[in-house]
């Protein structure tokens, strides 16, 4: 990292973060240019999990190429100065490449959303509608190699 000082080297840090917020950004690999969109998601164990539709372009993207990329910030805020030059911005942010992979199996699906739910409303869910289910795919993407990067904060 080119700017050691704001480098967030605490994995748990780094986790408190991905914790804060409840949207991220996915880069897909879509030929020579990239794809990105947000999502809601849930995270544990090294690992986002986010749900979609049972068909679209970000599932055909992962079959043909599994990389990915995941951004998440927050506490983003304009810090002012009387020179206009002076002007920063403060934020928090986490940075990984992933690997994608589609969930299939009804249990793993069921936990996967359990920790979306987690995440997303702080209260645990065990139980889903199965023929609802039937209608969601779960993309599960480990992180590897997050790096961490604040400024303005200490």
């Amino acid at each position: 990292m080119r700017r050691a000082d704001k480098e967030i080297k605490s994995k748990s840090e780094m986790e408190r973060i991905i914790r804060s917020v409840n949207t991220c950004r996915v880069g897909f690999v879509d030929g020579n240019k990239p794809y990105v969109l947000p999502f809601n998601f849930g995270y544990t164990k090294g690992a986002i999990y986010i749900h979609c539709a049972t068909e679209g372009k970000k599932l055909d993207l992962i079959r043909k190429n599994s990389n990915v990329f995941v951004e998440i910030d927050t506490d983003n805020a304009a810090v002012g100065a009387s020179d206009p030059c002076n002007y920063g911005f403060r934020y928090r942010s986490v940075l990984s490449p992933g690997k994608a992979s589609i969930i299939t199996g009804e249990k793993e699906k069921v936990m996967a959303l359990g920790v979306i739910m987690r995440h997303i409303t702080g209260m645990s869910f065990r139980k889903f509608n199965i023929s609802k289910m039937a209608s969601i795919r779960i993309i599960k993407v480990v992180l590897n190699g997050m790096t961490g990067k604040k400024s303005g904060y200490n």
